[in-house]
Order: C-alpha cells, then sequence, then structure tokens
C-alpha cells in the first residue's frame, strides 16, 4: 500500500487549490493531505524573507499525517516553490537558525514545475541557501523526482502573456526563448541525479479555461503517480 502524501502548495497558492489534485490522488488509493495554507500565509515570505512560516506548517502537517496513519515516513509532493521549500526541510543545515531535518520522515520528493533555480534578486536569497547546501538530487536515501511541462516557448513580445512567459524564463534561468509550462521554464525544473519527466502541453497552474492540462490534472498525474511507493 502506498506510503500517504503530503501536498506543499506553491508561491502564494492556497491549499483549496489543490483538492482537485488531492482527490485524483486519493481515488487511485493513495491518502492526500494538503498543507493547510491560505493564501495570506505567504505574504510575510514576499521579497525574499525567510520561508519559515511554510517550514513550520510542512514540518506540523507531516507530524500529523505519520501519527494518523502510524507510520514513519510519507512522499511529498511540491509543486512550484514547494519543490525547493521542501529541499530545506530535509536537509541538516540551519536555515535562519533553525534545523528542520525532515529527511527521516521522507521516502519520495515529487517537484511540480519548481524552479530549482533563479537569477532573481529576491528569490535567490532562498535559492542560491538551497543549491549550495543541497545540490541536486542530494540526498540519496531519497527518490527525486522532478516533473518540467512543455507547453509556451519564451518569446519577445509586447503582448502581456507571452512578455511575462519570456521574462520568467529569463529571469529564472537567464534565458527567455526556451520552452516551459508559462512560469517555469524546463532547464530550471530539473535536477541532477534526480529521474526528470517532460511532460507536452502541460501549463504551470490550474485553469478555469476548458482543455488546458496542469500538473494536476488526472490525465497528467498518470504520467508522475507510479513514483509514489
Amino acid at each position: 500500500m502506498p506510503l500517504p502524501t503530503v501536498i506543499l502548495p506553491g508561491y502564494l497558492a492556497p491549499a483549496q487549490d489543490y483538492v482537485g489534485l488531492q482527490q485524483t490522488l486519493q481515488d487511485q488509493g493513495i491518502n492526500a493531505t494538503i498543507v493547510p495554507l491560505r493564501r495570506s500565509d505567504w505574504y510575510v515570505t514576499l521579497g525574499g524573507r525567510p520561508v519559515t512560516p511554510i517550514l513550520a506548517r510542512l514540518a506540523a502537517t507531516i507530524q500529523q499525517v505519520c501519527q494518523t496513519h502510524n507510520t514513519e515516513q510519507v512522499n511529498l509532493i511540491g509543486h512550484s516553490a514547494g519543490g525547493w521549500i521542501a529541499r530545506i526541510y530535509l536537509g541538516l543545515t540551519p536555515y535562519c537558525g533553525q534545523v528542520w531535518h525532515g529527511l527521516p520522515q521522507v521516502r519520495t520528493l515529487i517537484t511540480l514545475g519548481t524552479p530549482h533555480t533563479s537569477l532573481e534578486r529576491w528569490t535567490r536569497r532562498n535559492l542560491d541557501f538551497v543549491n549550495r547546501n543541497y545540490p541536486g538530487a542530494f540526498y540519496p536515501q531519497i527518490t527525486y523526482v522532478c516533473v518540467a511541462g512543455k507547453a509556451i516557448l519564451g518569446q519577445r513580445s509586447w503582448q502581456l502573456g507571452q512578455w511575462f512567459t519570456y521574462q520568467s524564463y529569463a529571469l529564472t534561468c537567464g534565458q527567455g526563448s526556451c520552452w516551459g509550462d508559462g512560469v517555469t521554464p524546463i532547464a530550471a525544473a530539473h535536477l541532477k541525479g534526480a529521474k526528470n519527466l517532460v511532460l507536452d502541453q502541460v501549463f504551470h497552474s490550474p485553469s478555469r479555461r476548458q482543455g488546458r492540462r496542469w500538473y494536476g490534472s488526472p490525465e497528467v498525474v498518470k504520467s508522475w503517480v507510479e513514483d509514489l511507493g
């Protein structure tokens, strides 16, 4: 029977955005719990401030899930920024004076559209810490699966959507003219040593637009759910 799974939302995203993903996992026999975050819980992290409050919520949720299901380990899914925040949680290096050491409690880490690198001034404060201390698929005890979407090619344009995508890619990996999920370029969503996947026509976040798939769409989940052991 698969381990229970904890879902960590992306930056500024509330838990309710992931109810569909939670239900899809449960339909496949995987008990899934979303870290209970509100959009306002992220406000204290704006401007590159520490993500300590998010880590505290993550740690409390994992502890609760382990107690409820009488298990010592969970699988962890991090969407967008949730992926690199999860990498901090695993580690032994003090982050803002605190060691989280979540390694013994996590068997598999799946990151969905996570920008594991950044050239943006404020984001780099946290991401440089992550990549300096835990480069690549750092812990051999953990199965790392990094999922990237190939949906939009970044292009120089004054059209709002294309301009945003190009700038987002450029700030993340230094190159705007590349493929990604509309927010995170493929190159930044992968880690050396991980199982790295590229999924066609998969966008970064849930959308009400008909036919627009994201990482948590039922047909897309099938592409990576097998790694939840």
